[in-house]
């Protein structure tokens, strides 16, 4: 069974590229493999365009959707042996697990062991270990996965500042609308093939398909434009959202809606992330 194929994309410092795809599609492998943890039968990983070695790796932070980390052995004190694994000094490691503890709001279970945590501190104690020896590239999957809002809130901020701070950030991601908030690349992977990749702004403009907000007050129930080539998405009372390909003229669809009522509120535009995903990948 082949894994990836033709699977091409770069993620640049200083940005964040939000890496998609249907589950089984490849993402995991493709990290894995940035880390030399499977190896391609053809083609390569490449850092700054050359073959990524282990002093490359020594600088690239990993975050898997799997734990990573001793369950009984104390935070700190692991933290500070991961940090030294990247090559810091004793004294720095310490001072570096110290500073990430207290950005991410473990600074008072330092001393307590990784099992006695609960699943989103847990998450963000594999974050620090990530980020301790300050990395070129951080990699992350599945990062967001299970946490609560406010986890999710200070994860999205730590990205933001690895990236203003010069890094690539690479994180693979179901919540598309978290993407889509963050991100301003992306590149979607389906069975192994990168399908598109680039600026998000960008991919959403040249989509087949656009996106129509509809509110409609005194129209019949059930109401819908009498336009070929436009789909219902969702229905909500008098509010509709609409999927029309490209060549539909939005100008026919408000001129059916006035037709049959009063439009309190008309928007036509590119799709989302996640209605391009399905464009792209199916449902």
């Amino acid at each position: 069974m082949q894994a990836l194929d033709g699977c091409s994309f770069a993620v640049e410092r200083g940005r964040m590229l939000g890496f998609l795809g249907p589950n089984g599609a490849g993402k995991t492998t493709t990290m894995r493999l940035v880390f030399g943890l499977v190896e391609p039968e053809a083609g390569e990983a490449l850092w700054d365009g050359r073959p990524i070695g282990l002093k490359e790796r020594l600088r690239f932070g990993y975050m898997p959707e799997e734990r990573g980390l001793y369950p009984r052995m104390p935070v700190g004190e692991q933290l500070a042996y991961f940090a030294c694994l990247h090559g810091m000094q004793e004294r720095a490691a310490r001072a570096a697990t110290v500073d990430w503890l207290a950005r991410l709001g473990l600074a008072e279970r330092a001393d307590a062991k990784l099992e006695e945590l609960s699943h989103g501190n847990q998450q963000r104690v594999q974050l620090a270990a990530s980020l301790l020896h300050e990395p070129e590239l951080l990699v992350l999957d599945e990062p967001f996965a299970g946490l609560d809002p406010v986890a999710v809130h200070t994860l999205a901020e730590v990205l933001r500042g690895e990236a203003a701070r010069g890094a690539a950030v690479l994180f693979s991601s179901h919540q598309l609308e978290l993407v889509e908030n963050i991100c301003e690349e992306v590149a979607i992977i389906d069975h192994g093939r990168i399908v598109a990749t680039g600026d998000l702004d960008e991919l959403r403009r040249r989509s087949q398909r656009r996106r129509i907000e509809l509110q409609l007050d005194g129209g019949p129930p059930g109401w819908f434009p009498h336009v070929r080539g436009v789909e219902l998405a969702e229905r909500h009372n008098g509010d509709l959202h609409l999927l029309a390909d490209r060549d539909v003229d939005p100008e026919q669809v408000l001129a059916d809606a006035e037709g049959s009522g009063r439009v309190l509120a008309f928007s036509y535009g590119p799709p989302t992330l996640s209605e391009l995903f399905l464009e792209l990948v199916g449902s």
